[in-house]
């Protein structure tokens, strides 16, 4: 795994399904079904930022997403 661009973990996020992103509050969000995902205003994340943004999309989407499965989206 490696630092993302924000452009970049957007379009992955589409691909999984995601809807947006959206204005609201502080950070912009995308929506999965019924579920709300807070997107960080930063230009690129962190390795650290990335997995831990991760683990909340696998309990959203209930799917395991491998680092190669990531990396190919």
């Amino acid at each position: 795994m490696k630092p993302i661009k924000r452009r970049d973990f957007i379009t992955k996020l589409r691909k999984l399904g995601f809807i947006g992103p959206f204005s609201g509050g502080k950070h912009q969000f995308m929506i999965y079904k019924n579920y709300r995902l807070a997107i960080p205003s930063n230009k690129e994340y962190s390795i650290p930022q990335v997995k831990c943004i991760l683990k909340e999309i696998e309990r959203i989407i209930d799917k395991k997403i491998s680092d190669k499965e990531w990396e190919n989206l």
